[in-house]
């Protein structure tokens, strides 16, 4: 089949037959994205499950309220340190055995926090968790920039994202279980079962992981010949259009900066919201770990399906700003509304569940921005630099709403905080970029 470039702005699945498009597409979403997701699951539980240990581990331990957000902090800390270098040896070994290695070791760092017994190890073991899984999610991305046309990386980043509501789906009542129902067994307690069960999974995908992944287009031999040439001829036509593929030129890039700091915000909100929304609801008045993990999962269910619709539409229309800073306004809403109402359930149930709307669909959205002028080791390379800059936003909420709380006896003023952090990104996102990324990247369909 002869390659013939788009014209235009017209996407580039517009220059084949729809039928063959779909067919190749079809494949490599079903080979990859199901259990790239799948351990994007288990990734973020690993990294959140502190928020239910927190409900028995922090008196067994002595922990104060401060002390527990440093250790959710100190996670970010090691994951800034090791982000970018990690990136970069996924871009000159392969994702197939860099993800791997990501997942089996963490998983084993995880699983060793059912040991701790006092205050220094338990920020050891989050520093190394840390240390350990940087690099899966940028990895994560910067693959898919490897097997997918642009034109279609919002809904796949979106699905991919939605790791983070599907974990809060299923996390909660699996975490809150395995507290409630294995407590005592064995003479452990819940939580130090909850790390052991919860860290093992990781050790398996990455295993998994070796096995399927396929570092390029040339690698896969569930594709044809004809479809390994035609897929690539769209990929290479993209990296074509990228504006930057050195990384030192993705550093002096004043975009990468801005953006940046739109994901250091985004970044706050969601762990403001993840390490915090089981205490938050058992301060409103529910004590049951086991209902608590059912009532946790509300907001995901909701914010789980807005992401998937606002991907697809934003992929559709070809419109990008609008689509992120509406849902990153909404988010701060959401965080107003459960400072507002901290000690009423429904209310703020209703309030978690926008502001989990509106920051994790904001998440998926984010990431089509850096790859429309990233390319090659910039891609590599400048998405993990923006990612783990991001994440100091990890490193800042969780202990800021434990100082809070200590100093107030609430969380409401934390709340706020992280209310006006997503007002600002919304301002950045809608007047702050340059010009080109206000452009519709693909023909409305």
């Amino acid at each position: 089949m002869s390659y013939t470039a788009p014209v235009g702005g017209m996407p580039a699945s517009a220059s084949l037959p729809a039928t063959t498009a779909e067919s190749i597409y079809s494949k490599v979403f079903w080979r990859f994205i199901p259990l790239l997701v799948i351990c994007w699951v288990i990734a973020y539980l690993d990294r959140v499950n502190i928020s239910f240990a927190k409900l028995q581990m922090q008196s067994e331990l002595g922990l104060s309220d401060a002390a527990y957000g440093l250790g959710a902090s100190i996670f970010f800390i090691g994951y800034f340190l090791f982000e970018v270098p990690s990136n970069m040896i996924l871009h000159r070994v392969g994702a197939r055995i860099w993800i791997m290695r990501i997942m089996v070791t963490w998983g084993l760092a995880s699983a060793s926090a059912m040991f701790v017994t006092t205050e220094l190890g338990f920020y050891v073991t989050r520093f190394l968790v840390g240390a350990l899984e940087a690099g899966f999610v940028p990895g994560a991305l910067y693959f898919f920039t490897k097997w997918f046309p642009a034109d279609r990386r919002a809904r796949i980043n979106t699905i991919f994202m939605s790791g983070i509501a599907f974990c809060g789906i299923i996390g909660g009542p699996i975490s809150g279980g395995i507290m409630k129902f294995t407590d005592g067994s064995l003479g452990l307690s819940g939580w130090q079962w909850l790390f052991l069960l919860e860290g093992l999974p990781a050790v398996i995908l990455g295993l998994i992981v070796w096995k399927y992944l396929d570092d390029e287009v040339h690698d896969a031999k569930w594709l044809t010949e004809a479809e390994k040439t035609t897929w690539k001829a769209q990929i290479d036509r993209d990296a074509k259009t990228a504006e930057t593929h050195n990384f030192g030129a993705a550093l002096r890039e004043p975009a990468t900066y801005v953006l940046s700091v739109v994901y250091l915000c985004l970044a706050g909100a969601i762990y403001g919201l993840v390490f915090w929304i089981p205490q938050l609801i058992k301060t409103a008045g529910t004590q049951d770990p086991f209902v608590i993990g059912m009532i946790s999962s509300i907001p995901y269910i909701v914010a789980g399906i807005s992401m998937i619709l606002l991907g697809k539409n934003s992929d559709r229309t070809g419109e990008r700003r609008w689509h992120l800073a509406l849902t990153t306004l909404a988010g701060g809403v959401g965080y107003f509304i459960s400072g507002l109402y901290s000690d009423n359930t429904v209310a703020l149930l209703i309030g978690l569940t926008i502001a989990a709307t509106g920051i994790i669909s904001a998440i998926g959205l984010f990431w089509v921005f850096p790859q429309r002028f990233l390319g090659g080791m910039a891609a590599a390379g400048g998405i993990a630099l923006i990612n783990s800059i991001g994440q100091l936003g990890g490193v800042i909420t969780p202990y800021m709403v434990g100082k809070i709380k200590d100093v107030t006896g609430q969380t409401t003023w934390g709340l706020y905080a992280i209310a006006t952090a997503c007002v600002v990104a919304t301002v950045i996102i809608a007047w702050g970029l340059p010009k080109r990324f206000y452009q519709r990247s693909v023909t409305p369909q």
